[in-house]
């Protein structure tokens, strides 16, 4: 008979999947609220720990919240009654949060991307620094607008696009803001470049040195990790593991 979990238990699990280590230095990975010593009977999982999400927590008699984004990322100088954190603490609930570090793994964010998109053999930009959460991969011929149409697609997204003119075989993925890489995958001689959201001049400069960059939202280029985590966490431990539902806070008006 399995033992129940501690939250260290699930921290320390994480961690050999995500190490904690190879976030980014201004990241804010980790056990972010709770004690590690408390028995877990019941996880969930989600993108963004909000003031819903921990409601939802508290009402389905869940211990801990495993998401992706920070609970908490900047400095805070209050807790507020309506402050995520602050209701985490209230309600017993502990929160591990892997961002970059998820980013960077294998099997992470943007592997799970890849294959959500059905991209195979994606492999990491680099060995090591923030471009190692990049994956490229080779893809069979295509062009600006059918591949805006397949992310949309795969994902149901909207996507923003920037056309940089040239057929498209050697393809870039960051899930979330990754607009800022685009110098980087451009150097790699990338054709094309998928995140969750650029910058006005991120488009611009896309598309004067040639290659094609898809923004297809944040939320949805992130949010497929969050059912694969849940699935590896619930092959690896003997309690209840559930995805807490969300959408993106972002709507399209047409």
């Amino acid at each position: 008979m399995k033992c129940t979990p501690t939250v260290k238990d699930i921290f320390d699990f994480i961690g050999s999947i995500a190490p904690f280590e190879k976030q980014c230095e201004w990241d804010n990975s980790g056990l972010l609220v709770g004690d590690a010593d408390c028995e877990v009977n019941k996880i969930g999982v989600v993108l963004d720990i909000t003031a819903d999400a921990v409601k939802y927590a508290a009402e389905n008699g869940i211990d801990l919240i495993v998401s992706h984004h920070p609970v908490i990322f900047r400095p805070a100088k209050t807790f507020l009654a309506s402050d995520p954190a602050y209701l985490l603490a209230k309600n017993g609930i502990s929160a591990i949060c892997a961002h970059t570090s998820l980013d960077i793994a294998a099997g992470g964010v943007n592997d799970v991307l890849a294959e959500k998109l059905g991209f195979e053999n994606a492999a990491p930009l680099s060995e090591n620094g923030e471009t190692e959460m990049i994956r490229v991969c080779e893809i069979a011929e295509t062009d600006a607008d059918s591949l805006a149409k397949l992310v949309c697609e795969k994902l149901s997204a909207c996507a923003v696009t920037a056309d940089g003119g040239k057929p498209i075989k050697k393809v870039a993925l960051c899930g979330g803001a990754g607009g800022d890489f685009i110098r980087d995958v451009a150097a790699a001689g990338c054709d094309a470049y998928i995140t969750g959201e650029a910058k006005h001049h991120e488009f611009l400069e896309a598309a004067q040195i040639g290659i094609t960059l898809i923004a297809a939202g944040h939320f949805e280029t992130e949010n497929p990790v969050v059912a694969a985590l849940a699935d590896n966490i619930r092959k690896n431990f003997d309690c209840d593991v559930e995805i807490i539902p969300q959408q993106s806070p972002v709507k399209y008006i047409f």
